[in-house]
């Protein structure tokens, strides 16, 4: 069977609603006898031919599959996997409906790893900012959000880590924000 016959098919047999984006290295498991030039040059016949769309650099959707509303979150916990992340800032308040705007397809999240604004294309933007704090200093403050795929942090975390990162508060309706913390 020719590689791209092979890797369609298994993806058709991998991928749902729930595991619809692939990293090269997920994509690469399923050919391991493809010499890396080969996979590259594959890789990129696949996407010619639409059957697989890149998100962003090393993150690549499966069109088959109905892309949810939640692209961008599941992105962003996929692309940081190795790292704690978790939804804050000016997404999650307003989420709460306590500033005014609605970041459309822009979501912000708190990562132990680098600082990184990252472009998904037709999809929006996920901005990682840094944050030393830990996981379990944050604990009361944090919950996981399954549909989400990430950790998300309560409204009085997101406006300590407005206040840390020096984000604009001109936007906070702080009588919403003080009846929710």
């Amino acid at each position: 069977m020719q590689p791209l016959q092979c890797l369609m098919q298994n993806l058709a047999k991998l991928a749902n609603a729930e595991r619809y984006l692939f990293t090269p290295s997920d994509l690469r498991a399923l050919l391991p006898g493809l010499s890396i030039t080969a996979f590259k040059t594959l890789l990129s016949r696949v996407v010619q031919n639409g059957y697989l769309e890149r998100v962003c650099r090393g993150l690549y959707f499966y069109k088959q599959t109905a892309p949810t509303g939640l692209l961008l979150f599941h992105a962003a916990a996929r692309l940081r996997a190795s790292s704690f992340n978790y939804i804050s800032l000016e997404t999650v308040l307003s989420e709460a409906g306590v500033i005014s705007q609605v970041p459309m397809q822009w979501i912000s999240l708190m990562s132990s790893g680098r600082s990184n604004t990252i472009h998904c294309g037709r999809w929006g933007t996920i901005e990682f900012i840094h944050t030393r704090q830990r996981p379990e200093d944050l604990a009361k403050d944090l919950h996981y959000d399954s549909s989400y795929k990430l950790w998300k942090a309560s409204v009085s975390l997101a406006l300590r880590d407005m206040r840390a990162t020096h984000r604009n508060l001109d936007l906070i309706d702080w009588s919403s924000a003080d009846e929710l913390i």
